[in-house]
């Protein structure tokens, strides 16, 4: 028997201790008490030392008990029957136990004895029980809505945010991100996405009946007539500082054989008749020429929300306008613009843009402290959230499990498993030879006391 554990305990690869694996300290106590912490070879040691203790302890009972059927035999005594049968039961008790333990991990003293050889055999089926296991009782939906409920992430999360230390924290780590993301994006192609989704919104939708929808509304207000004074001002202004030009223009238009005296004379009545139009325009504000503005405004307003023919003029001129090069660049340096100015202000400590995020974080943190109805909102998402994860995914998670166990080899695995729990395993080994050494002792003595 002792041969047999030796040999057994000696399972580990050669190219292990060849390495020195397992070496350090680290996994040993004082005495040399295993720590579970320890490498692979550490707990493999500590197995072998307690496979020895078992082994021992068999081999003194069995020791004890030739000893104490010896000194029955010699007439040493009725005490040597309580030995003898606690010894007996003793080495009953340990056989069943090793042969029980063995069974986990191979054939013991290889007989093919039916149910041994667990771990190695039952390797595959193992990984999928544990798999179900798993997904049965950490991944189900009630268990992760417990758990996260248990846990109070919103006011926890509101405490550590309305800290300013942790709100300048996350205020770093986000403003990082952003610039490592705007970073890594192409102009070219964000310009092209942007661009695309302005063409294709656009085309998607008529603009005609809502720019004559809010040109109609303005019109209504009497909003165009702000536009309308700024325009005749400026008309009037420019006609006094030109007034040569003006008439120079007129007169230079008149038929050749006119004479000269008539065709400046001509110029300066335009010019006079022009600009005591614009003047009586922009001094009266009830002017013929404004109410004539203001039903030509009106009338295209209608004309662009119910006339098919002014709505396909509009939408022709939209087309052309979004395909000209001009209008593309324009977008193109707009993104270039917008991100220049997010990165600035994201790497500017006192930028508006980072001083609102610190703000709005803290303001965060202290309403998640205080309301209980946003910590419940919040609770609620993450939960959702959590849940939509595991239920979703939750043969994936569990495939992991089942496909690296199934990836394993047998043997190995089953040194591994034994590495981790033969040092427990042994206890078992240890208690039952003290476990039936007493039960063999008391039913001893009660068959001695009611049949003797």
């Amino acid at each position: 028997m002792e041969r047999m554990e030796r040999t057994e305990a000696d399972t580990a690869p050669k190219a292990e201790r060849a390495s020195g694996a397992g070496t350090a300290p680290t996994g040993t106590g004082p005495g040399g008490g295993f720590v579970p912490g320890g490498t692979d070879e550490e707990r493999r040691r500590a197995v072998r030392r307690m496979k020895t203790l078992a082994t021992g302890l068999l081999l003194a009972v069995a020791v004890v008990y030739a000893l104490a059927k010896w000194a029955g035999s010699a007439g040493a005594g009725g005490w040597t029957g309580y030995v003898a049968a606690a010894a007996e039961a003793g080495m009953v008790g340990a056989l069943a136990d090793w042969f029980a333990v063995t069974a986990l991990f191979k054939r013991p003293m290889g007989l093919p004895i039916p149910h041994t050889a667990i771990i190695p055999t039952k390797k595959d089926q193992l990984g999928q029980s544990l798999g179900d296991f798993v997904g049965e009782n950490f991944l189900s939906a009630e268990v992760v809505r417990r758990r996260l409920r248990s846990v109070g992430i919103g006011r926890r999360l509101g405490g550590w945010l309305a800290e300013p230390k942790n709100a300048d924290r996350v205020t770093d780590e986000l403003s990082t991100a952003l610039r490592g993301a705007l970073t890594v994006l192409r102009d070219s192609d964000v310009q092209a996405v942007v661009g695309e989704a302005i063409t294709r919104r656009a085309d998607a939708h008529e603009i005609a009946p809502g720019a004559g929808a809010m040109l109609e509304k303005i019109v209504a207000e009497g909003g165009h007539r702000r536009m309308v004074d700024l325009i005749v001002f400026r008309a009037h202004d420019w006609l006094v500082e030109h007034a040569d030009s003006v008439m120079t223009a007129v007169s230079g238009g008149a038929p050749g054989w006119t004479p000269r005296f008539v065709d400046r004379k001509v110029g300066d009545r335009v010019y006079k008749e022009l600009l005591r139009f614009v003047t009586e325009m922009r001094d009266m504000p009830e002017h013929p020429a404004r109410g004539a503005i203001d039903r030509f405004l009106g009338d295209f307003a209608d004309d662009l929300q119910s006339d098919p023919q002014t709505r396909a003029k509009v939408e022709r001129l939209k087309s052309e306008v979004l395909g000209r090069g001009e209008v593309q660049d324009l977008i193109a340096s707009a993104w270039g613009s917008v991100r220049a100015m997010i990165v600035a202000a994201a790497e500017d400590e006192r930028s508006e843009l980072r001083l609102r995020v610190r703000a709005a974080l803290l303001s965060l943190g202290r309403r998640l402290s205080d309301e209980e109805r946003l910590q419940s909102k919040v609770d609620g998402w993450l939960e959702g959230a959590a849940v939509y994860v595991v239920t979703t995914y939750q043969s994936e998670i569990t495939s992991l499990i089942t496909d690296t166990v199934a990836g394993w080899d047998a043997e190995q695995t089953s040194k591994k498993i034994e590495a981790h729990i033969g040092r427990d395993l042994q206890f078992i080994r240890i208690n039952g030879t003290v476990v039936g050494a007493l039960a063999g002792l008391c039913i001893y003595a009660v068959s001695q006391a009611f049949g003797g």
